[in-house]
């Protein structure tokens, strides 16, 4: 697998180890091979998001996370050859600010958030209550086998 960083260099290797292993868990749920698979990742501040937000899904203030998926279906990947599954941007502002109200760590904020945006690329979502129940469980489930707890 290989996740491309907007920061090279000035993410903590052990955050990245993190987002690469929560990555693969979501991949091997879906019995797709990790091996081939690529990830666009940006870390941005809370303006930054509030444009993407806004420009990208009409909702006109600041965001954790966002997801932009390269395919309408996982099922739609060849995981034979290289293959991006799409875009992840991140708000550090937001995880931190996310973290301390929710009493957790950092560390744990941002795996969370990075895991959920992977399920998105992967045709996850939480417009219905059951798809969010879902994907929720899913989310904790990896967390808790991580041992990335609150």
């Amino acid at each position: 697998m290989n996740i491309y960083v907007s920061d090279e260099g000035n993410t903590p290797e052990e955050l990245l180890n993190a987002f690469e292993r929560a990555a693969e868990m979501c991949l091997d749920r879906e019995e797709l091979s990790h091996e081939n698979a690529e990830i666009s990742l940006s870390f941005v501040n809370l303006d930054e998001i509030h444009v993407l937000n806004r420009e990208y899904r009409g909702v006109d203030r600041p965001t954790d996370v966002l997801s932009f998926p390269m395919y309408e279906s996982f099922e739609d990947i060849d995981d034979e050859m290289p293959y991006l599954l799409g875009d992840v941007v991140i708000c550090m502002d937001k995880v931190e600010s996310q973290a301390a109200e929710f009493g957790h760590s950092r560390e744990r904020e941002a795996v969370y958030l990075f895991t959920h945006s992977i399920l998105h690329l992967l045709g996850y979502d939480h417009e219905e209550e059951s798809d969010r129940k879902v994907m929720r469980g899913i989310e904790e489930e990896i967390m808790e086998e991580m041992k990335i707890t609150r």
